[in-house]
């Protein structure tokens, strides 16, 4: 499993099983060998990608698969199709690997890994949360001052308009070089450096960061690292 999104609202977590093409719902408090209480899975589901965003305001799963983000309903169960996919050439979604979506302001972030033949491609893409089809993105963030590669997992912050990135930097490196933690906002476009970043290093430890999540109450940022087999916390409050 390469991603788990929690739903507060409603007290449910979500996992993401490529191998199975299925989207499993557990309760909040699920503990040893307790079952899911839904599975979306089935010949009408339609998706092979192994990361998700949860929208509780809207009932919402959003799921990246290379070229096309697709929706399913977050209490949808059994063989359920998409309710709706973007995708298209207008899209620019190509490698589309990560989503984080604001129900607030109706955002949604995709973010885009390089690949081997197509250098460029590495950027994060911002929709309004309900495109449909072939539509064209709002903004697109990339060039070599965002310093972007590889997006493993993003999050957004509603309240200053914030989009959060993993950047585990090159992937057939242990440890690559050029990992960090970036943070943009909904209006950056272009080749824009982050607002904010959390380097790799011997002062912040971090070596490839894999995922991450916010804790705005304490005004945190939670950060898993694929080498240090850990999850570091950083205070930083002026994100918040």
């Amino acid at each position: 499993m390469h991603d788990i999104r929690y739903d507060e609202v409603h007290d449910e977590f979500f996992v993401v099983n490529p191998f199975a093409e299925a989207i499993m719902t557990f309760k909040g408090d699920t503990s040893g060998q307790q079952a899911p209480i839904r599975i979306i899975q089935g010949p009408h589901v339609k998706f092979g990608g192994n990361r998700l965003d949860v929208d509780p305001m809207h009932n919402e799963i959003f799921l990246p698969e290379g070229s096309r983000i697709r929706v399913y309903p977050r209490d949808g169960n059994g063989d359920v199709a998409p309710i709706r996919t973007l995708e298209g050439p207008d899209t620019l979604l190509k490698n589309a690997t990560s989503v984080a979506v604001d129900p607030i302001n109706n955002i949604m972030a995709v973010g885009f890994n390089k690949g081997p033949t197509d250098p460029d491609n590495a950027s994060i893409v911002i929709f309004n949360r309900t495109d449909n089809g072939n539509v064209k993105p709002k903004a697109r963030i990339y060039g070599p001052k965002t310093g972007i590669i590889r997006i493993n997992q993003m999050a957004v912050y509603p309240p200053k308009r914030l989009i959060v990135a993993a950047m585990p930097g090159q992937e057939d490196l242990m440890e690559p070089p050029n990992a960090f933690l970036g943070v943009w906002t909904y209006d950056d476009n272009g080749d824009i450096a982050p607002k904010y970043k959390i380097p790799i290093g011997p002062k912040t430890t971090l070596k490839k960061p894999f995922g991450v999540v916010l804790n705005p109450k304490n005004k945190e940022v939670i950060i898993s690292d694929m080498r240090q087999n850990g999850v570091l916390t950083f205070s930083v409050p002026e994100i918040f």
